[in-house]
């Protein structure tokens, strides 16, 4: 009888969804919490601009250098490490007493989160052939739209309970510290994993026939065209994504007045609806390329419809429906996360699975770049012009995915990936 396929390469993607999962509870917490801090401390948009720039540096320079940490010293360690030092700057959001400590305590939960994606990306090139990994990287992605329903509910409760801001951090480094232990129990790579037969194996390593021995250079992985189509496919998204993020809450309390409690339902409704959006991208392209398509044509043409929907957020500034609003909202961020999967799985089509986590880093670095500079020039706008200087970003922001698909699609017309050997160092 003929040995059944284990499956654990899907108990792994469950893992890295609840690891995006925390990673972005922990960061929409300060978003939710704003308007009660900027009473409480009396910042003012600025300030806050500044508390964002301070997470946006670290986390711009942090991705460069974790991609090659994880990359040299592997995925279960360069992990491990990376959620400790998130974890520890987690709980020191709950000793900060000024907008200067917040900014602190957001440099380290940067350098800490920055690890997540390039390892996760890493993982997925790891544990699946390439026909599978837009599908599971939409899958763990969710997670960070489930981080952020998560959020919106739990925090009243927390503070329902306790009474006190603080500990609404201090249960976000236990969640952390949970999924560590977790993580470190069940976790090596396919080939060593007591979960995994030999059949299961045999179908990761379907399409994945390449050296894994191989040195990485950066200095030939920076020049390379396939680089820069991920770096600048997350540099045209990112800052739109942290802008949501990070003022999305804001917007809908200066606008409509809502309050804490009254932010879940809005909040909810986004982040599920662009749950499903990051779900749909990479199932759709996944798909295309199970019928026969190209990666090329099935990413690319995943990415157009992601950036099409993108387009009626322009006129949420000028709308005063609250449902209107969340609506344009929701879809704009559910075309986003059906991008982000699709770039993601880009960077494992275009690279050996040993460069993937550098790449990752290094786009991450680029696209927090962009979201560095755009937090500075939104608090601005925002001090100088109150509730009409929203306009701005919604609308500008609106045209990204298709610039950033066009610039995409000149610089690389047909995705042809890079050769391990092409990476070696001389």
């Amino acid at each position: 009888m003929a040995i059944k396929a284990t499956r654990f390469r899907w108990v792994i993607v469950v893992m890295l969804f609840f690891s995006t999962t925390i990673v972005y509870f922990d960061r929409v917490i300060l978003g939710i919490l704003a308007p009660q801090l900027e009473q409480l401390f009396g910042w003012s948009e600025q300030q806050y601009g500044y508390i964002v720039f301070a997470f946006q540096l670290s986390y711009a320079i942090g991705p460069f250098i974790a991609g090659y940490i994880i990359d040299r010293l592997g995925t279960r360690t360069g992990f491990s490490l990376a959620v400790i030092v998130w974890t520890l700057a987690s709980l020191s959001h709950a000793f900060a007493r000024s907008w200067v400590g917040f900014a602190l305590a957001r440099l380290g939960l940067g350098i800490g989160q920055s690890g997540n994606f390039p390892a996760s990306i890493k993982i997925i090139s790891e544990w699946f052939p390439k026909k599978e990994r837009a599908f599971a990287t939409g899958l763990f992605n969710g997670g960070s739209n489930i981080g952020q329903v998560f959020a919106p509910l739990m925090i009243p409760v927390i503070i329902l309970l306790f009474i006190y801001w603080q500990y609404v951090f201090v249960f976000s480094a236990f969640l952390s510290v949970l999924w560590l232990i977790a993580w470190l129990l069940l976790f090596s790579t396919p080939e060593k994993s007591r979960f995994v037969n030999s059949r299961e194996l045999e179908y990761i390593n379907s399409d994945q026939a390449e050296k894994e021995n191989i040195k990485i250079s950066w200095k030939k992985t920076v020049s390379f065209r396939q680089t820069w189509v991920v770096c600048l496919g997350k540099l045209f998204a990112d800052p739109v994504w942290y802008f949501y993020l990070f003022w999305g809450a804001k917007f809908l309390h200066s606008k409509f007045g809502i309050n804490l409690t009254e932010l879940a339902l809005p909040l909810v409704t986004i982040y599920i609806v662009a749950y499903g959006g990051g779900i749909a991208g990479g199932a759709i392209s996944s798909r295309l390329l199970k019928k026969g398509k190209s990666a090329n044509f099935s990413r690319k043409m995943t990415m157009l419809g992601s950036a099409v929907l993108v387009l009626p957020v322009m006129i949420v500034p000028f709308i005063d429906s609250l449902y209107g609003c969340v609506a344009l909202i929701a879809i704009a961020a559910a075309a986003h996360n059906s991008w982000s999967a699709n770039i993601f799985t880009v960077a494992s089509d275009l690279f050996p699975r040993k460069a993937v986590g550098s790449v990752i880093g290094l786009s991450t670095t680029v696209g927090s770049f962009g979201g560095m500079i755009t937090a500075l020039l939104i608090g601005y706008i925002l001090d100088e012009a109150g509730l009409a200087g929203y306009v701005f970003p919604f609308v500008i922001f609106s045209f990204g995915y298709l610039i950033g698909l066009f610039v995409i699609h000149r610089l690389s017309p047909n995705f042809d990936p890079v050769k391990p050997e092409s990476l070696e160092n001389a």
